[in-house]
């Protein structure tokens, strides 16, 4: 990852910028804390508040991720000071590092380790500039970004290796991105309550692991978006494993004639929402009747039982039912929960036909609530939301590398951090105590050296350890 530096190369250069910024001794007295009297020197060459970047570009978990996406890029500059893979690098590095706009490229683009991280060597100079990473961002194009989802989807399935999931779950979510410019396929939300995109966001349910994200406008769905999309995640699943087992979870919006026909013609599994409706509440009048008689029975009993506090009673059924417009008959499943505060009945439908009902819509359908922990991950953790830019390409741009990020990020927990208490950490977390590290770096001839606090050996010296395996530095 370090570069080695050859001095008298870099004598011959006239455009290299100096190695070492010049040091400013100057000093500022602060007044006096705890006794002792405070004074602030600006003379340290080569500092960093991102040493933890080090980590993740040495464990390899990025490399070919970004290698791969930037090859997909057509290369539209001549002679080029920085090349794509370095600008992607870059990106994806800052974002991780908490830093999500082009515009944190101009305060950033000095940091030796995310230089190094990005695959800019040291004598090279800087980083590129905010201005160079927005022409990158504005000049892609739709054909290089199918290319980049098909790229993300692929390092995807690469990530079982040789031993096949024994099933793939394709979670799929809608989200808002909050606008406040002129952004394309920027819509009023009702729902939302306010100007937004509502780009999908489709994970890997029982792994976690992130496919791709689809910006889109801000309304609800129609089936020609979900199955476009469905379209190209079974293929690829199914053209490295043909007798995978795929099951699709979404919410009521994705509950459409077209899609159901489309699940059942290529063997899809599912279990989606279904939006209320007086036609079920006709279907489920007896067994909601019953819930609320059943509860009315029970909690007599704990009055006379003098037992107290508030409680709630769970029914469970499931009946046939087809809509209008679908083309067949589906098995719908109602939860029915009776409580001091009413009835609530919410509603599935499902493709499997043998399962009990409790446990399709506990263990089954609800576990797709996890989406929204993934989701979160990706907003509050890395930003993906920022969606700036006025082109609907370029915030589609955008967002690929922050599920780029994603999975580096996720790649980095399942490896270097197994076995520690990051292991299962969020992302947030995960910056903040292990990435967020401050360093001083002393560059020499043949070699870079990173010092961090010597506080943290106890707490950080194993991930940093794991972290060299990973690139084949050893423990040296």
């Amino acid at each position: 990852m370090f570069q080695n530096i050859d001095y008298q190369s870099l004598a011959n250069k006239k455009r290299i910028q100096p190695l070492f910024t010049p040091v400013n001794t100057a000093q500022i007295d602060f007044p006096t804390f705890c006794g002792r009297k405070w004074s602030v020197h600006f003379d340290q060459p080569e500092l960093s508040n991102d040493a933890g970047l080090a980590a993740i570009a040495a464990s390899g978990v990025a490399d070919k991720l970004i290698a791969d996406i930037a090859a997909v890029i057509n290369e539209f500059r001549r002679n080029p000071d920085h090349d794509i893979a370095e600008l992607i690098g870059q990106r994806v590095y800052q974002i991780i590092s908490g830093s999500y706009d082009a515009d944190d490229c101009d305060h950033m683009r000095e940091d030796i380790v995310l230089r190094s991280a990005a695959g800019r060597p040291l004598e090279e100079g800087p980083l590129a500039s905010q201005p160079t990473m927005s022409r990158l961002e504005n000049r892609v194009r739709r054909a290089d970004l199918l290319r980049i989802a098909q790229v993300i989807f692929q390092h995807y399935l690469d990530g079982f290796g040789d031993e096949p999931p024994p099933m793939i779950c394709i979670d799929m979510d809608p989200s808002a991105h909050l606008t406040y410019g002129q952004q394309q396929l920027s819509l009023f939300n009702t729902h939302v309550g306010d100007h937004c995109l509502m780009p999908f966001y489709i994970f890997d349910g029982c792994s976690g692991k992130i496919m791709t994200a689809v910006l889109r406008p801000g309304k609800t769905p129609v089936a020609g978006e979900i199955i476009t999309i469905l379209k190209r995640l079974v293929a690829g699943i199914r053209q490295r494993w043909p007798k995978m087992r795929i099951v699709f979870r979404a919410d009521s919006h994705h509950t459409k004639p077209e899609v159901l026909d489309w699940l059942h013609v290529n063997e899809v599994d599912f279990a989606t929402g279904l939006a209320k409706n007086d036609a079920l509440e006709r279907l489920f009048f007896d067994q909601i009747n019953e819930a609320r008689r059943d509860y009315q029975r029970k909690l007599q009993y704990r009055q006379q039982g003098r037992e107290s506090g508030e409680w709630i009673l769970t029914h469970y059924a499931d009946d046939l039912y087809a809509a209008g417009s679908w083309s067949q008959k589906e098995r719908v499943i109602a939860r029915i929960i009776v409580g001091p505060k009413g009835v609530d009945v919410r509603y599935i439908v499902v493709s499997f036909h043998k399962a009990e009902a409790k446990y399709l819509y506990n263990r089954v359908y609800c576990q797709r609530g996890n989406a929204e922990l993934y989701i979160k991950e990706c907003k509050l953790g890395l930003g993906s939301d920022r969606s700036s830019c006025h082109r609907a390409e370029s915030n589609q741009f955008r967002l690929l590398l922050h599920v780029a990020a994603y999975g580096i990020l996720y790649g980095f927990r399942e490896t270097v951090l197994e076995g520690t208490k990051w292991e299962r950490a969020t992302f947030d977390e995960i910056r903040l105590r292990v990435l967020k590290v401050a360093g001083r770096l002393e560059v020499l001839k043949t070699r870079v050296k990173l010092h961090l606090a010597s506080a943290l050996e106890e707490m950080l010296g194993g991930v940093w350890r794991k972290a060299a395996v990973g690139s084949g530095a050893g423990s040296g």
